[in-house]
């Protein structure tokens, strides 16, 4: 850092990272300072500038050396545990100088001043922390708690689901549950599903627990599917809460985007399955990504939500232990759930323990990150591709392109969604031929019968753009055609 960068810096005034003192006030005072950067996210203190009006009024070299050593004396006396400081001088003007403390983001959090208050940084303020949870928060990010070992108060034995341990023995170690050898209980101590007062782990009941809700109604996942690009308005496309274990909610919240979602066909046949206007391997990577790297201190529920142009999975808490999004791009990790992520490990197909990240850029997936320490959250938004971009992949491998195909169908049919439009067009080229509905559901990506049926059959067949083949409506071999 060089002085041209040190006045730039002031006349942008203070921040959460930046703090201003025309003289060294009292150790208490500095080291309340000193404690809320360290366990926040590290700034400076710049030493010879008014904190009020940012003036620069500088220091005498007699006064720069007595504020180093006080400052040294302070980080080391009167915060708990210590602080490292790193200092800079600056010369301002004739014999006077400003001072830089600089103070890293602590690795022992929560750090303390000497009479065991605790403080943060908001803005360009401090507060004094005294919520249980935001402590514990603290010592979650230092990697010194982890609450997925914590027991879930009230739980027993009887609240897990001795089919799903049955299945993980006979996965990971060969043998049924009755064949490991120890008491059903002592087994899962030693699974770590239960904790040594027989209560189930917090990890132990999300992944194996009859009903893991009913102790922890915040651990699921709100899934929302809106109308255009924003949250206003009551109506919904699709929404759904999503209540069970962690492979539950992973297989639950993909079946949802995978029904709210285009299908391409790719240069495929139009009886082929087709693919996802998303990469899935990229969405089923920060899915996972979210149930098991998740901040469990925070009460609130992992939420998908899907818009015209985005689709956004978003976690409660922030990137832990001082990472940043760039370490993630580079593939730099922390395991802040680690039985969380050992269960994953054992239990789940896709992994993304680690890597996942990594792996969900390198499916080329348009992907935003946005780690919002205001919001306590962390999200990835995927942009989702505009009709031309769906349209150009939608081919039978003979060169048709869907928007080529009935370019009047809105007005025609004006009960069809109009981000359904694609897909009927795939509907119809199908029935040119006559289709089934299974057959139909495979080209357009659909999973749920219902869904298909609101979405595109039933405007289709209303509009007398489609018709059944067979007399009998209901009959199982029904197809239908132009």
């Amino acid at each position: 850092m060089n002085k041209e960068q040190i006045l730039e810096i002031i006349k942008c005034g203070e921040n959460s990272r930046v703090q201003f003192k025309e003289r060294f006030t009292t150790q208490k005072q500095m080291a309340e300072e000193l404690v809320a950067m360290a366990n926040s996210k590290g700034g400076m203190i710049i030493i010879g500038c008014k904190d009020k009006t940012g003036e620069i009024v500088g220091l005498t070299y007699e006064e720069v050396q007595a504020i180093s050593r006080e400052m040294g004396n302070t980080a080391h006396e009167h915060v708990k545990p210590t602080i490292y400081l790193q200092t800079e001088t600056f010369p301002i003007g004739e014999n006077r100088t400003l001072l830089v403390v600089h103070v890293d983001e602590g690795m022992n959090k929560p750090y303390k001043t000497l009479s065991g208050n605790i403080y943060v940084k908001q803005g360009a303020d401090k507060r004094r922390v005294t919520e249980n949870a935001e402590i514990l928060r603290l010592f979650h990010q230092s990697g010194a708690y982890f609450p997925d070992h914590e027991k879930v108060r009230g739980t027993s034995a009887i609240d897990v689901n001795r089919q799903l341990v049955d299945d993980y023995c006979k996965k990971n170690f060969g043998k049924s549950v009755d064949e490991m050898g120890l008491t059903y209980k002592q087994l899962l101590m030693n699974l770590h599903i239960l904790t040594s007062d027989g209560e189930c782990t917090l990890a132990g009941l999300l992944f194996f627990g009859i009903a893991p809700q009913q102790y922890l109604p915040s651990m699921m996942i709100k899934a929302v599917a809106f109308y255009g690009n924003e949250m206003g308005g009551l109506a919904y496309r699709d929404s759904k809460d999503i209540a069970g274990t962690i492979p539950q909610l992973f297989d639950e919240g993909m079946s949802f985007l995978k029904a709210n979602l285009h299908s391409v066909q790719a240069g495929q046949g139009f009886n082929s399955v087709g693919k996802l206007e998303i990469s899935q391997i990229a969405l089923e990577e920060i899915l996972q990504n979210a149930l098991i790297h998740r901040e469990y201190i925070a009460n609130a529920p992992i939420r998908i939500l899907i818009f015209d142009n985005r689709i956004e999975i978003v976690s409660p808490g922030t990137l832990p232990s001082g990472m940043t999004v760039e370490d993630l791009k580079f593939g730099n990790t922390f395991q802040r759930n680690p039985l969380m992520a050992q269960f994953c490990s054992r239990t789940m197909q896709y992994r993304g323990i680690g890597s996942g990240i990594l792996r969900a850029i390198k499916e080329g997936a348009q992907m935003e990150f946005d780690n919002s320490e205001s919001g306590n959250q962390f999200a990835v938004k995927f942009r989702r591709p505009i009709d031309g971009e769906i349209a150009s992949s939608q081919e039978d491998g003979k060169g048709v392109n869907v928007m080529d195909l009935y370019p009047d169908l809105l007005k025609r049919c004006p009960k069809l969604p109009k981000t359904e439009q694609n897909n009927a067009r795939v509907v119809l080229h199908l029935c040119e031929q006559s289709a089934s509905v299974v057959e139909m559901m495979e080209a357009t990506g659909y999973e749920s019968r219902t869904s298909f049926r609101r979405k595109i059959l039933t405007p289709l067949l209303e509009a007398g753009l489609i018709k059944p083949v067979l007399g009998d409506k209901n009959s199982p071999k029904q197809r239908y055609t132009i």
